[in-house]
């Protein structure tokens, strides 16, 4: 089992915390204080099942447990978490990302749990499968929360009191949409969106007669006959704005976050709460991950990198530190973020040990892994790894051990073992980002000199030396050559022995590779 570090913190500590998950959970202790429920605090994250989860559905979920812990902490309340799936909603496009695209366009309006599943029979349509997915990730990484589908709740009558306020309220509901409409879609707008008795089809047409207290509309189907139903009991959901707001009235939600391409349907869905008697939970809008291009990720295009995309070249836990950093700043989410991210989520680890009080709880780490980082660290980090298997040419363990112990000659087995995963993850990097891109070229004159000099300086030092001493020789090769920007020197090193442009620091890789080994790189470079 891995050992962990614990830390106790008081509610004292939690509150002198400035880290924003505890910033967070001092705003929503004051709406707390003023709605003044009973029961468990209720934390949600929404999710819309019409693509495969992606990276952004994973880091909703890990911000939100992050700003709940956070919350625990400082008020000792107790708290649920649930991740609610939108899979009542009708089938408005084919995802660029699926298969039997065929298949799928028969089923255009329907609900997503009466869409066939297009990968398999494994699951009885399109939405079991995406949700299972997203709930095989979650369970996979230990999150604490309970699965609700929009459909299920429907159906089994969860909303109907909410559904019933809705319709009484109808006309305040209009009023607060409306204005945010083109005049021709506000002919046909209705917050109830029935489903066709006839074709099961998410149908957005205009309610023509209301009754509040019988609980029933009455709408024109797609053969224009003219249909009463109740709005309970899943014959009817709500469309977005209103199902939002009506979610949030219905399951008591007191926080949930959203993207900030949703801050003014935010807002609005606040509103309708409120005038259905309601408070609107407490939360924030963060901002997009984008993919190479910067681009909005989207689940039916498939941009930017999946959850399993990560998880192949890094854990889960550099993943959850990446969407800790800076939520409310738009960055890039693409493979070239992923070493810098797994060596700076080393780093707050060791930072962690010498931290008490509010300085632990406000480091990454805490939040990460809610208050047990690891307590042993690998003795090199990710960096240095990925450029031994680039300079070895080899991504076996024991080799890569090897040098490691080589260089860290006093570390424990417990943080040998620590660049295991490592090792792993860096080999398969390489493969399929560094090495396709490598590319060498012959030295120029300058180089050449500065190069014999230094593979005939790390000849003479041998591979027992201070990695200061082979610093030192890189750089006496640069000056002797009259350099006078000495990274143009480390530069060319880098192009010609390890075909790429920029590299490691060359004294803690040449102590680590050796530095007769070094001399024969020198010698590979000098010859092409």
């Amino acid at each position: 089992m891995t050992a962990v570090q614990i830390k106790n913190f008081t509610a004292e500590d939690a509150d002198q915390a400035k880290s924003w998950p505890f910033q967070e959970a001092k705003r929503l202790v004051k709406r707390m204080e003023r709605v003044k429920k009973s029961g468990p605090v209720i934390f949600e994250t929404g999710y819309g099942p019409s693509g495969l989860p992606h990276i952004g559905t994973f880091q909703e979920v890990a911000r939100t447990t992050m700003v709940r812990r956070a919350f625990e902490l400082l008020t000792g309340q107790e708290t649920k978490l649930i991740s609610f799936s939108d899979d009542m909603d009708g089938l408005r496009k084919v995802p660029d990302n699926v298969p039997n695209k065929g298949m799928m366009e028969q089923y255009l309006q329907m609900p997503l749990t009466k869409v066939p599943d297009p990968f398999s029979d494994e699951y009885p349509s399109f939405a079991d499968h995406n949700n299972a997915r997203l709930r095989a990730f979650l369970d996979q990484f230990g999150f604490d929360y309970d699965f609700m589908s929009s459909t299920e709740q429907y159906e089994a009558g969860t909303f109907d009191a909410m559904l019933m306020r809705m319709l009484e309220k109808y006309d305040d509901v209009m009023n607060i949409i409306l204005p945010t409409m083109g005049e021709e879609r506000q002919q046909t707008y209705s917050p109830f969106l029935p489903i066709s008795p006839t074709t099961g089809r998410v149908l957005y047409v205009p309610m023509l007669e209301r009754d509040a207290k019988a609980g029933t509309v009455v709408f024109e189907d797609e053969d224009g006959e003219k249909i009463k139903t109740s709005i309970t009991g899943g014959a009817v959901k709500l469309q977005w704005k209103a199902d939002w707001a009506g979610r949030w009235f219905a399951l008591g939600v007191d926080y949930e976050m959203a993207g900030e391409d949703l801050t003014e349907s935010t807002k609005l869905s606040s509103r309708i709460v409120r005038a259905l008697g309601g408070e609107p939970p407490e939360g924030f809008n963060y901002q997009l991950f984008l993919d190479e291009h910067g681009k909005k990720i989207s689940k039916s295009k498939g941009n930017g990198i999946s959850i399993d995309e990560w998880l192949t070249y890094a854990s889960s836990e550099s993943l959850s530190l990446y969407g800790f950093q800076s939520p409310k700043k738009a960055k890039k989410l693409y493979f070239d973020i992923i070493p810098k991210t797994v060596d700076e989520y080393w780093t707050f680890v060791e930072k962690y040990r010498d931290q008490e009080g509010a300085k632990a709880l406000d480091n990454p780490v805490w939040h990460v892994h809610e208050g047990k980082p690891p307590a042993d660290l690998p003795p090199v980090s990710f960096a240095i790894i990925l450029n031994l298997v680039s300079a070895s040419g080899s991504a076996d363990a024991e080799v890569l051990r090897g040098f490691i112990r080589k260089y860290r000659p006093d570390a424990s087995d417990a943080e040998i073992a620590a660049t295991d995963a490592m090792i792993s993850f860096a080999g398969r990097y390489f493969d399929d980002f560094i090495k396709p891109n490598k590319k060498y070229r012959a030295p120029t004159d300058q180089e050449r000199a500065a190069l014999e000099m230094l593979r005939a300086r790390f000849r003479e030092l041998g591979d027992d030396q201070a990695e200061n001493d082979y610093q030192t020789a890189v750089f006496d090769a640069g000056k002797a050559q009259d350099y006078e920007n000495i990274r143009s020197w480390f530069t060319g090193l880098y192009e010609v022995v390890f075909g790429q442009s920029e590299g490691p620091r060359m004294g803690a890789f040449t102590k680590i590779f050796g530095a007769n080994a070094m001399a024969d790189l020198i010698d590979e470079g000098l010859a092409r």
